[in-house]
């Protein structure tokens, strides 16, 4: 009997034991091809020779040092890069353990922001149906994921949420792209309006939305038209890039092909690729000036923050990208991924659409393509759809309540940067033939 507080105790899971390039390999030397590196996570792929020199090379010279009596010379060369190819605007890093600190420490940072600058009743935060911005119970708080924020409503904070940005659920038939985007835009003012234009801290949202929703993707100019309502009420906007982020659309930073600078900006997962657990938060120089010009103290902190091996591990990776030039390959292996899967599924009465960018794909499951209807919930197709992709060795990423919390099937894909055309084929063959074992069971 395992001692591990499994997530499902009653799950037999396998036990990994190794990892080459783009697979997993368990205790019976069975191979798993990674095609959703975990959750979009191992953007390398497994044992990196240069990622696993970094990461020795620095436990022999520091292993830690707390960040209330030192910086590191690690800590220091990764927020510079990470800075010098950041969005306009962005000037300082902040390091923490993973996706859902990254969030707090943003939350906490816009809350001290507005306390510093002399508006303390700016309080409430707006975020997104369908949305995930992690566990811990501020990113729950904020988050639109019905299902997970569920049974600790009596514990959360209230959120306000709007409508997510879902073309192909939610924009009219006589709707332009353009038009669809300024309809959520002017959703937000009115909220804010709603809630008391001096209340409201910020808006947060994914660039792309990830696990929830599954890659969806914002139609053109939406977020432009979002950063200037959060303008034109002094909220500040929040991009949460924690699974779409370092890369994995193609861009360094997802809100490069939007043309949008945040105010704050959450990355994690591809930052360190999985050799370290790391994340980030960034943020503008406006709000890092309030705060040494005021209290002179971020009111924020955790024991790991700025861990020495974590960020020579991750600014190890940001340099594998930029010497194997590994954002032009997720470009053209992105493309291929959507056209094959389009291929693949053109005539498929399930599949309802095909999404994302870069290596981060999404695929919608429906009972019926022409009525968009979902599949009934109780048939977890999602959940088998997994089951049966990990019995013929492919690792994938489907999740349930796509459409509402509770409706709706979705398959995520995130393969890793390093992943091959021959690789590409091989994820659309197993995926294609577990689908379709899924959906023909009774």
């Amino acid at each position: 009997m395992s001692h591990i507080f499994h997530r499902n105790p009653r799950q037999q899971l396998p036990t990994a034991v190794g990892g080459e390039g783009i697979y997993l390999i368990d205790s019976t030397g069975r191979r798993y091809l990674d095609a959703s590196g975990g959750a979009a996570v191992s953007c390398l792929g497994h044992g990196h020779p240069r990622i696993i020199k970094a990461i020795q090379q620095q436990a022999q010279t520091l292993a830690y040092a707390h960040t209330s009596f030192f910086t590191t010379e690690v800590a220091e060369a990764l927020a510079d890069r990470l800075i010098e190819h950041a969005p306009a605007g962005l000037d300082q890093a902040y390091f923490v353990s993973g996706g859902s600190e990254a969030i707090e420490a943003a939350l906490k940072l816009a809350r001290q922001y507005f306390v510093e600058t002399g508006e303390p009743d700016r309080q409430y935060f707006i975020a997104r149906r369908q949305s995930y911005h992690g566990n811990t119970l501020g990113a729950l708080a904020i988050g639109g994921n019905a299902w997970r924020r569920e049974p600790f409503l009596p514990i959360l904070v209230p959120g306000h949420h709007v409508s997510p940005c879902y073309p192909y659920r939610d924009q009219r038939e006589d709707e332009s792209a353009e038009q669809y985007a300024q309809r959520l835009a002017d959703e937000l003012e009115a909220r804010i309006v709603e809630l008391g234009a001096g209340k409201v801290a910020a808006f947060v949202a994914e660039t792309v939305v990830g696990a929830t929703a599954g890659a969806l993707a914002p139609v053109g100019g939406y977020l432009q038209k979002i950063r200037a309502v959060c303008d034109k009420y002094g909220v500040l906007l929040i991009l949460d890039e924690v699974m779409s982020g370092m890369g994995r659309t193609g861009y360094l930073y997802a809100c490069e092909e939007d043309g949008v600078s945040p105010d704050i900006l959450c990355i994690a997962k591809g930052l360190g690729a999985g050799y370290q657990p790391i994340g980030a938060m960034l943020a503008s120089r406006r709000i890092y000036d309030a705060i040494v010009g005021g209290s002179g103290f971020f009111q924020h902190g955790h024991t790991y923050i700025g861990h020495a091996i974590a960020c020579a591990a991750a600014l190890e990776v940001q340099q594998v990208i930029a010497d194997d030039h590994l954002l032009d390959n997720v470009r053209a292996r992105g493309e291929q991924l959507r056209a094959s899967l389009r291929a693949r599924f053109a005539d498929h009465p399930h599949v309802g659409d095909i999404r994302g960018r870069g290596l981060f794909v999404g695929v919608e499951l429906v009972a019926d393509r022409h009525s968009k209807e979902p599949f009934a919930p109780s048939r977890r197709l999602h959940a088998r759809i997994k089951q049966l992709a990990m019995q013929r060795g492919l690792l994938c990423y489907p999740m349930g309540g796509t459409v509402d919390g509770q409706r709706g099937d979705h398959v995520l894909l995130a393969p890793p940067f390093i992943c091959t055309e021959a690789d590409i084929e091989l994820i659309v063959a197993l995926l294609g033939d577990a689908i379709d074992a899924a959906i023909a069971e009774s």
